[in-house]
């Protein structure tokens, strides 16, 4: 059986029974992360007295996915229980996984998900915005792009979804070594959305940052960024 295991967003006390039996209880782990996945494993030990974890963790980020698609699949067709995990959140948003499921679905191999935190769902909550469908709903972009060109067709094309949807909201996440650059040309787009910047969501320094664009630039960002655009 295939599982797709969410996993707290930043604090391991988020970790639910049915995740930490889920992965206690796997004869193999697929991680982005050995050592996240490593210190999960532990925070399990801790919080729920599980003294013996059996499951091995191998090492499955995006480069690797193609590579050990077999293997897998293989240990699949033998009845083993194989869990996948991403850094934080649910595997496949932004992270690996899709090609495994999708193989799946194709040899008709059986899998379900194991639902948890979701860094999309609390920044919208966090932002104060309404998400509401009748009220125009949200989107999800992931991550940014990197590059001048490509941020700028992105807030183009995000900038004529609202003309169509005015009351669309927009998530998406952004490193904090970049996030002051994309602000930056959102103000050179002639964009003014609300922008709420949700940092560290979870942990001991969760911090929610609401303004325009001109107010929040140039301030210095650290860990984990989603931001709304409303």
């Amino acid at each position: 059986m295939l599982y797709i295991v969410s996993t707290p967003i930043g604090n391991l006390d988020d970790i639910s029974i049915r995740q930490a039996k889920t992965l206690a209880n796997s004869d193999i782990i697929l991680a982005e992360d050995t050592r996240s996945a490593q210190t999960l494993l532990e925070g399990i030990k801790v919080r729920f007295n599980e003294t013996i974890i059996k499951a091995k963790v191998w090492s499955y980020y995006k480069e690797k996915e193609f590579e050990k698609l077999p293997e897998i699949i293989s240990l699949l067709d033998e009845g083993k229980d194989i869990s996948i995990i991403s850094d934080a959140g649910t595997p496949l948003i932004s992270d690996p996984g899709y090609l495994l499921v999708s193989t799946a679905v194709k040899k008709k191999i059986p899998f379900t998900v194991i639902p948890g935190p979701s860094a999309i769902i609390s920044a919208l909550v966090l932002s104060g915005v309404n998400p509401n469908p009748k009220h125009g709903g949200f989107s999800f972009f992931g991550f940014f792009p990197k590059k001048e060109n490509e941020i700028i067709q992105t807030i183009n094309r995000l900038k004529k979804i609202k003309e169509i949807l005015p009351e669309m909201v927009f998530v998406f996440y952004e490193s904090p070594l970049r996030i002051n650059e994309t602000l930056k040309i959102i103000i050179k787009s002639g964009w003014n959305p609300d922008v709420t910047i949700c940092r560290e969501m979870t942990k001991k320094f969760e911090e929610v940052i609401k303004g325009k664009a001109p107010e929040l630039i140039n301030n210095q960002y650290k860990g984990e960024i989603t931001v709304v655009l409303k």
